[in-house]
């Protein structure tokens, strides 16, 4: 972290403060240390940040003050109720300015998504870094800061009052995947931190998970999870992509019991492209898994990769992608992804949506190999149908593949759309639903029907594909028992 002798910029008049009764002024927290964070919550580095926030506030709660500098990367962050929603998915609590014009974004000079800003108690600037996976740098300099000088000011509380607007209670808490299997329905009900077995009427027939966070193993509820996300079913497994707690779980549908496949717990970087114990990885973000021929195929967002597990062998590999971001095609070793999220499997390719670049990818299933369908480049996005690089979406989180109909579903997240691609056409068309979308982010077609994880309205949708009738499940509280 670089030294500077500069003062902090005073916020801008005229911007949008969440979480606080009224905008919050520097020059009131004087005495105390500032961490301002620089994001857009739709990076899986900015989510990560979250966490490390959630440290530093419970560990200096009365001489830091954090506050989130929301900065728009997509058209759809811009709006208020965006915001809203992303601060209750996220469990934010500390202030935050809306920043949708870059007023403080270029004062400050920043470049990059995230960016940590600290100032000092005397209110001036200290320094930046970027990325994420900072805790522990901004965890010595916030200690030294506080330690190595008496404030200037007794620290009091600060001049104005914590307000969150909290989502209505809702048995569903943002859910964002769903698996559509003969007569049953599997949820990921994120914001509970659970997975949920529905009956096709809406009964809740089984619930893994509590509603707590953690990364404990154990049977039914007796279980935890962090932020479940992608599921995929084989035979008496349902295997999830635990995004927070960086790992993959297993669970056997006859006996309950929920066990970990893969992950330590905490994020990683994995230096090699072969490991011979998938339980001691680190995983970053997995936000998918696929299963064919006895393997799991992992969409590794936080490290723009397809991560392979075989269940036969126990090990886990590098399947596709260099790690570096972008939107590059061809052979795996050499390929780019931005932040991929969604996969589905159909005859010999996987499939791709790269959240990041709002592009569908398809990828060889032998060699890895990449060739982009729908995308132009890591800031090209929009909300055209057509094919190739004249079709545009926006921060895609879920594909589905039919195989009846040789078609792929897409969950046009930012643009509160379904989107559907034919194989053989590849032309991208919208969707007709007589349903509000509110950010959708999870698909399943299964006997006409395509269930949409209507993510923000805390609600699962019907959808008939052919009329654009839809209609929200009436998901009962009670857990029934079979």
């Amino acid at each position: 972290m670089a030294a500077s002798k500069s003062r902090a910029p005073e916020f801008s008049t005229g911007l949008e403060w969440f979480n606080v009764d009224r905008p919050v002024r520097l020059a009131d927290q004087a005495g105390r240390v500032v961490l301002l964070v620089f994001g857009a919550w739709s990076s899986v580095y900015c989510q990560r940040v979250l966490q490390d926030l959630q440290v530093l506030g419970r560990k200096y709660r009365d001489e830091l003050v954090i506050i989130s500098v929301n900065t728009p990367r997509y058209a759809a962050e811009r709006k208020r109720s965006h915001v809203l929603k992303a601060i209750n998915k996220y469990r934010i609590r500390h202030p935050v300015v809306h920043d949708p014009e870059k007023q403080l974004w270029n004062m400050y000079g920043i470049k990059a998504w995230p960016t940590q800003v600290l100032v000092d108690r005397e209110g001036m600037l200290l320094g930046s870094m970027s990325g994420d996976g900072k805790l522990a740098q901004l965890d010595l300099v916030i200690k030294y800061q506080i330690e190595k000088t008496a404030s200037p000011n007794p620290v009091k509380k600060m001049p104005c009052t914590t307000r969150c607007a909290l989502e209505a209670p809702a048995v569903l808490s943002f859910p964002s995947r769903i698996i559509a299997s003969n007569d049953r329905l599997y949820v990921a009900d994120s914001g509970h931190n659970r997975i949920l077995v529905l009956s096709s009427r809406g009964d809740v027939l089984r619930q893994y998970g509590s509603e707590a966070a953690g990364f404990i193993d154990g049977n039914g509820s007796d279980a935890a999870f962090n932020n479940p996300q992608g599921m995929t079913l084989a035979g008496d497994f349902l295997y999830v992509a635990d995004e927070r707690n960086h790992a993959i779980r297993r669970i056997h549908t006859v006996t309950d019991d929920v066990d970990t496949i893969a992950g330590t717990g905490k994020v990683g970087m994995p230096v090699l492209d072969a490991y011979a114990a998938p339980v001691d990885v680190s995983l970053n973000s997995p936000s998918d898994v696929v299963f064919r021929d006895s393997k799991l195929y992992i969409a590794m967002s936080g490290l723009h990769q397809i991560w392979c597990h075989s269940l036969v062998a126990n090990t886990l590999r590098l399947f596709s992608g260099s790690g570096k971001e972008g939107l590059l095609d061809g052979p795996a070793t050499t390929a780019a992804y931005s932040q991929p999220s969604g996969l589905a499997l159909l005859f010999n390719r996987l499939y791709c949506v790269d959240a990041g670049a709002s592009a569908v990818r398809e990828v060889d299933i032998e060699t890895g190999a990449v060739r982009t369908i729908v995308g132009k480049g890591l800031f090209d996005y929009g909300d055209n149908d057509g094919t190739g690089k004249t079709a545009r979406l926006q921060c895609p989180l879920d594909i589905h593949a039919d195989q009846e109909h040789r078609m792929l579903w897409i969950a046009d997240t930012h643009n509160n759309k379904i989107k559907r691609i034919g194989i053989n056409s590849e032309f991208v068309s919208s969707v007709a639903v007589e349903h509000r979308l509110d950010e959708p982010g999870g698909l399943a077609f299964h006997e006409d029907t395509l269930y949409i994880a209507n993510t923000n309205a805390h609600e699962i949708v019907r959808l008939n594909p052919n009329n654009g009738h839809a209609e929200a499940l009436n998901v009962s509280e009670e857990l029934v028992e079979i």
